[in-house]
């Protein structure tokens, strides 16, 4: 779906290069609160940053996932214009500091993290809880939310060409998932605990080498919709459900147009559009990236990852 001509399109492309400095900068700006417990902070220092690398991109461009609404948040708020005002129109899902609390306590896994897509395309996720599935390309169409893990697994086994105790599956480790954890047991697969930012697991559903078949639980809807993007990139797969806990979180749903809030939602229907991009840069060491590190008296270095639409990399950086 785009009315985009070409041109336009291979702009919104060409913005991932202008984004990596935007992750970079937000990353390197919350490095001096690593492990000093203010979680407040550090999201100050890399949200100001990133806010103000964004301003001087050639865009338009419009938060539909940030830091709250206007009167929550002064900066990265959703529904703030940024950019120069010119150049492609685009909507933008951001955390600057996904893991907070991580970056607070000196802890593995936090990222400030991007994802970017053609206007009127992404999902507009209340802040609430979501239930989660993703896999990697392998086993794209494999997966089906409404079923239970055990069925998702034989399928995405039998997808991946393995048996069905050779699965690993990852998981935040929270005593919601306990039912889950006990159906990868008792088929004889691995389970993959994390303390936080499920961006992560999803991801590495995708890189072969992280050896995780299934990220699977209920985490946050605006880094489901953030998650989603980076599949979309990377060719895997993602199904999500919201878990509205309120009558007010079941109206807010209906406010931002999902009108039947528990309706199963496909990578498609996350991002409506294949004219995306993902870029996310480590803070603390985890997973998927390195975090900032300093390196000579006036250096730090950063490791970042880069999708766009079938391609991925992977950029280590001195600032």
């Amino acid at each position: 779906m785009s009315g985009l001509t070409i041109e336009q399109k291979e702009n919104i492309q060409s913005l991932a290069g202008a984004f990596l400095t935007v992750s970079q900068k937000a990353a390197v700006a919350a490095y001096p609160w690593i492990g000093k417990g203010n979680k407040n902070e550090a999201d100050g220092a890399g949200t100001e940053a990133m806010r103000n690398e964004m301003n001087c991109i050639n865009m338009n461009a419009v938060i539909v996932i940030g830091e709250g609404e206007m009167d929550e948040a002064p900066m990265l708020y959703i529904g703030e214009r940024l950019g120069v005002g010119n150049g492609p129109d685009v909507d933008i899902a951001v955390d600057p500091v996904e893991g907070t609390t991580l970056v607070s306590k000196g802890q593995d896994n936090s990222l400030a993290v991007i994802a970017v897509a053609e206007k009127g395309t992404l999902l507009h996720a209340p802040d609430m809880y979501m239930e989660k599935i993703a896999v990697g390309p392998k086993a794209k169409g494999c997966i089906d939310i409404t079923a239970s893990l055990t069925e998702n697994m034989k399928a995405v086994a039998k997808a991946l060409g393995k048996d069905i105790s050779e699965l690993t599956v990852m998981m935040q480790d929270r005593p919601r998932h306990d039912y889950l954890i006990k159906q990868v047991f008792e088929v004889g697969a691995k389970v993959r605990l994390f303390s936080d930012v499920d961006i992560t697991g999803a991801i590495a559903t995708a890189i072969e080498e992280l050896d995780v078949d299934i990220l699977v639980g209920t985490g946050g809807a605006p880094e489901g919709v953030i998650a989603a993007v980076a599949l979309k990139c990377l060719g895997g797969d993602f199904q999500a459900r919201l878990v509205p806990e309120t009558e007010e979180e079941t109206a807010r749903c209906i406010k931002m147009g999902l009108v039947n809030p528990s309706a199963v939602l496909t990578m498609d229907q996350i991002v409506k559009s294949n004219d995306c991009f993902f870029v996310a840069t480590g803070i603390t060491d985890g997973l998927l990236l390195k975090g900032v590190h300093k390196k000579e008296t006036d250096k730090v270095s950063t490791h970042s990852f880069v999708a766009t639409m079938n391609h991925s990399h992977f950029i280590e950086a001195r600032h």
